[in-house]
């Protein structure tokens, strides 16, 4: 997972945090709906920075691949 990435995860859970806290869902359903919408908030920004950078947000790799790779750099 790149740093781009785990910024949009950051982004659809405070969105998702802070719509829960406004409006205060009763429900599962109603949970479930602003955790849509928090996660939409996420898609919008991936979207407009691929517009803007020709290349795609997300990556094939996972944070410990990443990690093993920024420690050999290192040694």
């Amino acid at each position: 997972m790149t740093n781009l990435e785990l910024v949009l995860n950051m982004l659809a859970e405070v969105s998702t945090t802070e719509i829960s806290k406004e409006k205060q869902p009763k429900t599962f359903l109603e949970s479930k709906e602003i955790a849509r919408k928090g996660g939409d908030t996420a898609k919008k920004a991936r979207k407009d920075i691929e517009q803007k950078t020709g290349k795609s947000a997300i990556s094939v790799k996972n944070a410990k691949s990443l990690q093993n790779k920024k420690i050999k750099k290192l040694q």
